[in-house]
């Protein structure tokens, strides 16, 4: 069988991990027709647009993606092409899996770690619903005169709004997602997160719709956590934990705390999943002051084309591929400086010879 799939190259280092991951699950044997596609700031100064319609396009036809990182300006600039992406596309269900693998750097070398998150994609304050200060006259007479106690007391000179919507549709189907994996990856708990003792009818809807889907799953263990003390929790007793189901925001924030807890976002893959749709991308960002050296680990990527792999059903390719990177990173011979074991050794590979160091281990 031969799997269509689009490949976006990115910007900054994208590129070169981009044909890291590619030639590693070249190397699975799995038989893929790469469908290439640019976006992101080079592509913006060529056309005009981070993201041109043949991007969208080809995701739509094959239906997969593997994206490699794209540079999102801070504060300033185009919008964030992995929320477009998300939102135009539906990819309501964002998975992150944390593992500890041997040979990595972590304060937890003796606990195991093998965490994955959920995240949901498409709401929350990542709605990016939101109101410039100077422009919220309206809004925020419209908010006094309907709430009782609590009102926004600052100017609308000096106030900028952003709207926090949490649905129950959008909730049922990420907590569902999550259940799902549990059941069929033999996972035994599922962990909600929120702040639902401060915002009740956001966050408390978001509780409430997980203690009813959780019911239906009698077979996995259901607790939830209040946001602040989940992020004690995982730095305290992080292997106490296997799933986690969080609104967005959350969802972004612990989405890096746990990748901090197994090394860093150098060896944490991701994938956006929808109902038609699915894109597998580094959690990292694109590194733009290292482009074109040959130097960013690839392990994140490569990692993501093994989610990938599962998503196509290629589960053999799958477990050679990520057996490969394990052995390769705990060897800790043919990897790029930040997998060194010795800080001090000098004798680090590149990107591009990292990953033939793991097709060679295949």
């Amino acid at each position: 069988m031969i799997h269509e799939v689009t490949l976006i190259t990115g910007d900054g280092v994208g590129p070169e991990l981009a044909s890291a991951a590619r030639n590693c699950i070249d190397a699975t044997g799995v038989k893929i027709k790469w469908d290439i596609q640019e976006a992101g700031i080079d592509v913006m100064k060529k056309s005009g647009t981070p993201l041109p319609d043949s991007v969208l396009e080809s995701i739509r036809r094959t239906h997969c993606a593997l994206k490699s990182p794209i540079t999102t300006p801070v504060g300033t600039g185009f919008r964030s092409i992995n929320v477009h992406l998300r939102q135009e596309l539906d990819l309501y269900a964002c998975i992150r899996p944390c593992k500890t693998y041997k040979g990595v750097r972590t304060f937890y070398t003796d606990v195991p770690i093998d965490l994955v998150l959920f995240r949901e994609n498409t709401e929350d304050l990542y709605a990016g619903v939101e109101f410039e200060h100077g422009k919220t006259t309206e809004i925020i007479n419209a908010i006094n005169s309907q709430t009782q106690g609590r009102k926004i007391t600052t100017s609308p000179l000096e106030t900028g709004i952003s709207i926090k919507p949490i649905s129950a549709s959008g909730t049922k189907r990420i907590v569902r997602a999550a259940f799902d994996y549990a059941r069929e990856n033999g996972r035994k708990k599922v962990t909600a997160v929120h702040k639902a003792n401060i915002m009740k009818y956001t966050d408390g809807l978001f509780l409430e719709i997980a203690r009813q889907i959780a019911a239906e799953y009698s077979d996995i263990e259901f607790n939830d956590k209040i946001v602040d003390n989940m992020c004690m929790q995982l730095v305290q007793k992080p292997q106490l934990y296997d799933i986690l189901v969080l609104p967005n925001l959350y969802g972004d924030i612990l989405s890096d705390l746990c990748a901090g807890l197994v090394g860093g976002l150098g060896v944490a893959p991701g994938a956006n999943i929808g109902n038609n749709v699915a894109i597998f991308e580094a959690t990292h960002g694109s590194a733009p002051k290292y482009k074109g050296q040959n130097k960013v680990n690839p392990t994140a990527l490569i990692l993501s084309g093994v989610l990938m792999l599962k998503h196509l059903k290629e589960f053999n390719a799958a477990k050679k591929l990520e057996n490969a990177v394990a052995t390769i990173i705990a060897e800790g011979k043919y990897v790029t400086y930040d997998l060194k074991h010795d800080q001090n050794d000098k004798n680090a590979v590149g990107t591009k010879e990292m990953a033939e160091a793991i097709i060679k281990s295949m």
